[in-house]
């Protein structure tokens, strides 16, 4: 491991952000590939159920959800003890996440009922392996200070090159074969961990590490986490609609050529990784709470414009990806670093970073089942048949995926003035 962090060293050098970013890299690569790409295979070579197969894929993910602010306790409990008692952790859980990821792809039995009980029992080693390698590395970056530029800088490093991730991921299977993903991810996890290991480590010493009494609760116990939550939570749905139905607006709305699906998810993870570096100096310029409301304000424009697209307007819609891609700069660059800086001012740095980022990351789980939950079954109440070219329906599709994040985006906006610029105001007030 490097030397710890003092006061006079936070200088963020490109050596650093690929020591430590670079697990980000294979940790974002296993969310595509099981989502898609398993499902399709399970289903259509194999004859699972896909109504089955749905519901073991979600048992499974809310099981995950729930324990991830257990294993965020177990962080800080291991945070205690030694760094190198992280780094072995997240040893076992990369190997644990490398053979679980392998064994879903490459099952040892064809029978259906006996592939879902394989899924099941794989994909929660899976997820909870990725849980708590992933809790671990962010609670490493919080616990690394600095001002809001160098922690927005730790964050934009681990979250930018998880975009490359997901893009290896959407094109690897497609060119190279299952194969030669597999391996791909487990060179990635070895070299992420290793690179890792040479990683900036805490400036708090590992003796002066100490675990609270409040145990897995404390978070919940600082008001300035509950409205930064609360806010994340409102703006992570209003992201999460888009996500859950682009494929609906793509096929239905615009009408476009199935090449256009990979085409605009390509654009719109691009645009979001190339768009780190500007966020990172409208950090420094602007701040953080205010960055992060200028990429709120730029994703309702986005998506107000989209509302306006027809079938005609299939390639207009790229323009969409990458104005909601650079939105989504924002929304990866800010809320970890606003979340370090929430720890560290409530005296809690080296000491409750797992338990904070353990139910982030919950949050992080439920904004997706939400935004499903909430859009889809809207969208059948209102009309709308995937394939039907109703008019009426065609035009909830549209106001779902564009109006409803709008909507969502300014609650999200206000939310920031209300219960962070202003109790942060008076807070500061002699």
């Amino acid at each position: 491991m490097s030397e710890p962090l003092t006061s006079a060293s936070l200088a963020w050098r490109l050596g650093d952000g690929l020591r430590y970013g670079s697990l980000g890299l294979p940790l974002a690569f296993c969310a595509l590939p099981l989502y898609v790409l398993m499902p399709n295979l399970y289903a259509r070579e194999w004859g699972v159920p896909l109504a089955a197969l749905g519901a073991v894929l979600l048992g499974a993910r809310l099981l995950d959800a729930v324990i991830d602010p257990l294993l965020g306790r177990l962080v800080d409990a291991l945070f205690a003890k030694s760094l190198s008692a992280v780094l072995r952790m997240g040893a076992a859980a990369a190997c644990l996440l490398g053979l679980g990821f392998s064994a879903l792809f490459l099952p040892q039995m064809r029978e259906p009922s006996a592939l879902l009980w394989w899924a099941g029992i794989w994909l929660v080693v899976t997820y909870a392996a990725y849980s708590a390698l992933s809790v671990a590395h962010q609670a490493w970056g919080a616990m690394l200070g600095g001002d809001a530029v160098y922690r927005s800088r730790v964050v934009a490093w681990r979250e930018g090159l998880g975009l490359v991730g997901v893009l290896l991921a959407a094109v690897t299977p497609v060119l190279l074969g299952i194969p030669a993903m597999l391996s791909l991810l487990l060179v990635g996890l070895i070299g992420g961990w290793w690179c890792w290991r040479l990683a900036p480590t805490p400036k708090v010493a590992p003796a002066r590490l100490r675990l609270n009494d409040a145990g897995v609760w404390q978070p919940w116990r600082n008001a300035r986490f509950r409205r930064l939550l609360g806010v994340y939570l409102l703006n992570g749905i209003a992201s999460a609609v888009p996500a859950t139905l682009v494929l609906f607006f793509i096929q239905d709305r615009l009408q476009a050529p199935e090449s256009m699906q990979s085409v605009a998810l390509g654009v719109y993870f691009a645009c979001g990784a190339l768009s780190m570096p500007w966020w990172l100096r409208a950090v420094k310029r602007f701040g953080l709470v205010r960055t992060w409301r200028l990429g709120m304000g730029l994703s309702i424009l986005v998506f107000a414009g989209a509302s306006q697209l027809a079938a005609v307007d299939a390639n207009a819609f790229l323009w969409v990806c990458a104005g909601s891609g650079v939105a989504l700069g924002s929304d990866l660059v800010v809320p970890g670093a606003l979340l370090a800086g929430v720890i560290t001012d409530a005296g809690e740095r080296g000491r409750s970073e797992g338990a904070y980022f353990g139910w982030w990351n919950f949050a992080t789980k439920l904004n997706l089942a939400l935004a499903a939950g909430i859009a889809l079954p809207l969208l059948a109440w209102l009309g709308y048949v995937p394939g039907a070219q109703d008019a009426n329906g065609l035009a909830m599709l549209t106001a779902a995926y564009c109006l409803l994040p709008c909507a969502l985006k300014a609650m999200a906006m206000g939310g920031l003035q209300f219960f962070i610029i202003q109790p942060d105001a008076k807070a500061h007030t002699p």
